[in-house]
């Protein structure tokens, strides 16, 4: 268990939903949400060739919009498909990821994977761990002829990321209300419409809802939310788990 509880934190302002007042959708990112670091970026670390990091860096600078980026680094890949399956079929989800799928699905809550990194490499984590039926949104991944590449059926006109989240969240919840879990930049532009946000500790999203004012709530895994939902569940001791090394 964690010594210092991380939803101490802003505990006195902001109270977390009741999803018995419903109806809630929970909206939840996936790389370094769902597993503890960006498998995107530990994909191009391995098979990408190195000319990756430059457009990686353009999009640092601002200079490129993160759909771009994507665009461009994909295609450098340079596995075989194989490969790449059996790279994913080594990365770990964040603990009680699937104690936190079971409790929504007990509690009749809609919960699904809205991720502006690549569909294939979600699905297949997903289903190792036997959630096959999470829905999941994310820019496509096609390979074909020992080439990869990326289209984007949830870009919106006007949006810099692949997957506007904010149009995937209008859609999906309707006139519901939207509960975001994640940890980065592409989570802080939904951040500020959603009904209450759980944002990793110490990462992008919590930085911004910490400086905008969100409601919000601070986790290091879904053990910490599962126990806030007060659905206590025994927690092994264990340090976050990093990207193999390539």
């Amino acid at each position: 268990m964690h010594t210092d509880h991380p939803f101490t934190e802003k505990q006195d302002v902001f109270q977390l939903p009741d999803f018995a007042a419903g109806p809630y959708s929970v909206i939840c990112d996936f790389d370094g949400t769902v597993t503890p670091f960006d498998v995107t970026d530990a994909i191009l670390e391995r098979f990408a060739r190195p000319a990756w990091k430059t457009i990686e860096d353009e999009w640092v600078r601002g200079a490129i919009s993160a759909r771009q980026c994507m665009e461009r680094q994909i295609p450098l890949i340079e596995a075989p498909l194989e490969r790449l399956d059996a790279f994913l079929d080594t990365v770990p989800v964040t603990g009680g990821f699937v104690e936190f799928v079971r409790y929504g699905r007990s509690k009749g809550i809609p919960l699904g994977i809205v991720s502006d990194g690549m569909d294939y490499p979600i699905k297949r984590i997903l289903n190792r761990h036997g959630l096959r039926h999470v829905p999941v949104v994310a820019n496509r991944m096609v390979y074909r002829e020992g080439a990869y590449r990326l289209e984007f059926p949830y870009g919106r006109e006007g949006c810099a990321s692949g997957v506007c989240k904010c149009g995937v969240a209008e859609a999906v919840s309707g006139d519901g209300k939207t509960l975001l879990i994640g940890d980065g930049l592409s989570d802080c532009c939904l951040a500020r419409s959603a009904s209450f946000t759980l944002a990793r500790q110490g990462k992008a999203l919590h930085r911004r809802c910490a400086a905008e004012g969100y409601p919000y709530f601070t986790y290091l895994d879904f053990f910490d939310i599962l126990e806030a939902f007060g659905a206590p569940l025994p927690k092994p001791i264990a340090a976050p788990a990093a990207a193999p090394a390539a």
